[in-house]
């Protein structure tokens, strides 16, 4: 319940609004503080950069630096946090699914997984923050795509083998000229949201068709290049 006023609000001096208007946030639990400075980091260092001052984000949360030094005690256990909370900790275990479903077309796969990786991904804070770690020559950013490479790239190199009726990847390793193959997809589709949020370019509306269209490239190359393989073998 509110605190019951002494004066009616008429007899407040200037200096007294100063004062109320000049008050501390209220006091929040520490894990929601610690939430709160995680959250505004993310919006801080897209807009900054990592070079940008723990100083100014402390004000801009309304807390001293010495407070944040309490939950970070120093920068890069900032940035380490919210590289966490931005790209580690976004994996969904439902990308595996579509990406592996083999009762659905391929096509379709793929493309109802990028529209759902790209819906937690190819935002404003994720594509800003990512290019300022790479240009800062981040190890963050080799981890990511370490990840990708791992848990998307590789699991799509063995559904294509599988479209293609080749061997599976445990009967034959991958070779890197298929990761980079699948590589150039991905990373044309990332691009879009470069375009997008780097430069602030024009870009289609319609990402859906802009997938579809550079998923049936893929699959209708893959076919193509698996078919003059086994040409060649056959053929000497």
């Amino acid at each position: 319940m509110a605190t019951q006023l002494t004066k009616d609000s008429s007899d407040r001096s200037p200096e007294s609004d100063q004062k109320s208007a000049a008050a501390p946030r209220r006091r929040l639990r520490a894990v929601n503080r610690e939430q709160q400075i995680i959250d505004e980091a993310v919006s801080f260092f897209a807009e900054k950069g990592f070079s940008g001052q723990t100083r100014e984000l402390g004000a801009r949360l309304g807390i001293t630096q010495p407070l944040l030094y309490r939950y970070f005690p120093t920068k890069r256990d900032l940035i380490e946090r919210v590289f966490n909370e931005v790209y580690l900790n976004l994996e969904s275990p439902d990308w595996s699914n579509l990406l592996t479903d083999r009762s659905r077309p391929l096509h379709d796969r793929f493309c109802d997984f990028y529209g759902a990786y790209s819906d937690m991904t190819y935002r404003y804070e994720w594509i800003r923050i990512f290019m300022f770690a790479a240009l800062m020559g981040e190890k963050l950013n080799r981890r990511y795509t370490q990840l990708v490479e791992k848990k998307i790239l590789t699991p799509m190199c063995d559904e294509l083998r599988h479209y293609c009726d080749q061997p599976s990847i445990e009967e034959k390793p991958i070779r890197q000229l298929e990761l980079d193959h699948i590589w150039v997809m991905h990373g044309g589709l990332f691009y879009y949201a470069i375009r997008k949020h780097i430069y602030h370019g024009r870009v289609s509306k319609d990402f859906p068709a802009i997938v579809s269209r550079a998923v049936a490239v893929m699959l209708a190359g893959s076919k193509a290049i698996s078919a003059q393989a086994s040409y060649q073998t056959t053929n000497g």
